[in-house]
């Protein structure tokens, strides 16, 4: 397995706990900062960039198909990272506060921390046990 594999298993599994945690820790403010987020255009736009960015470096630097279970997450990680980043810019305003809504982010919070979490275990498990 590649250290880049590795590395970014680490990095992105201890990054996926501390923020599920810290988001869990503080729901109701975590829930009231995503909701304005979402109601304020230059700052989503700001986050969009560097999610695009982000999932840019990601597929360009680790684009792995095979080799295990691992290296195709962290690489299926970072095409869903550009993915997202992509779709948010092309999307008009409007569009993202009714996906926002849709996606019923305050009632299924702790669904969606769940993920993340169980998420940043696996890759921080097997990216310190590699």
């Amino acid at each position: 397995m590649s250290p880049l594999t590795i590395y970014l298993a680490k990095l992105f599994g201890l990054y996926c706990i501390i923020f599920a945690l810290a988001m869990m820790a503080h729901k109701r403010e975590a829930v009231e900062a995503i909701r304005a987020l979402v109601r304020s255009p230059p700052l989503l736009l700001f986050v969009e960039v560097i999610g695009l960015m982000a999932g840019l470096a990601l597929v360009l630097g680790h684009n792995v198909w095979s080799g295990g279970m691992l290296p195709v997450v962290v690489t299926l990680l970072g095409w869903l990272v550009l993915i997202r980043g992509a779709a948010l810019l092309a999307m008009p305003e409007n569009a993202k506060i009714r996906l926002f809504e849709k996606l019923r982010y305050e009632e299924r919070f702790h669904v969606y921390m769940g993920v993340a979490l169980i998420l940043g275990i696996y890759l921080a498990v097997a990216g310190f046990s590699a």
